[in-house]
């Protein structure tokens, strides 16, 4: 029985959407996406999910975002680089809960990169 509790665990840990928080938001420019969507965020990054199918629409990295904000009805993510970036911008009672999430996320990567550089100085 533990085999297969540990077997379904390594199999979903693969999921995009495993380890998700969701929230749903009202998108105002996507024209492809519904004007309801989900948003999930967990360890990878970003996922755009069909609020009704669940089917995962977009997929950003932490290193393809470029901007985020909030405020009491809103959140915006900027996705790309100056050459091409894309807006998202959404209607939300929870933008401050995303940004705070994206943010834990981005400060998490870049402390645990930062940590391993240095023990790579000691180790060379």
């Amino acid at each position: 029985m533990e085999q297969a509790k540990l077997r379904f665990l390594k199999i979903i840990y693969e999921w995009p959407t495993f380890g998700s928080t969701f929230f749903e938001v009202k998108q105002t420019t996507e024209p492809t996406y519904p004007d309801i969507i989900l948003i999930g965020i967990n360890k990878q990054g970003v996922n755009i999910l069909h609020p009704q199918t669940k089917d995962v629409l977009a997929t950003h990295e932490f290193s393809e975002l470029s901007n985020w904000s909030s405020g009491n009805t809103y959140f915006h993510l900027t996705i790309g680089n100056i050459m091409r970036k894309t807006k998202l911008l959404c209607e939300t009672s929870q933008g401050y809960k995303m940004d705070d999430l994206i943010t834990s996320y981005t400060d998490y990567i870049r402390n645990s990169t930062m940590k391993e550089k240095e023990r790579e100085k000691f180790i060379l």
